[in-house]
């Protein structure tokens, strides 16, 4: 199931193509996590990667708070999930 997405995600125009596609399959992994739950190893590898775009604490928070105000979806109930799941646990927010 596809949310119906009407608002933009939270981007640096400064990013590379490369980077802007990792974020974006980051926040979608997340729709996805409040829509039907997804595995813990697929939002692991999503967030490894955006975690190689936005290596810093305050950065991610930032982005994450970005995120929430123009989706409503909560990213960092998501993420905090993954220290006890093992890859094939499906995380839900």
């Amino acid at each position: 199931m596809k949310l119906a997405q009407e608002y933009s995600y939270p981007l640096d125009l400064d990013w590379t193509t490369e980077e802007i596609v990792k974020v974006v399959e980051f926040f979608e992994a997340v729709e996805t996590g409040h829509a039907e739950g997804i595995t813990a190893g697929a939002l692991r590898r999503h967030y490894k990667n955006f975690k190689s775009v936005v290596p810093s604490k305050s950065g991610e928070k930032t982005l994450f708070r970005e995120f929430k105000a123009q989706s409503g979806l909560e990213a960092f109930t998501l993420t905090r999930q993954l220290k006890d799941a093992g890859d094939e646990d499906v995380i839900r927010a």
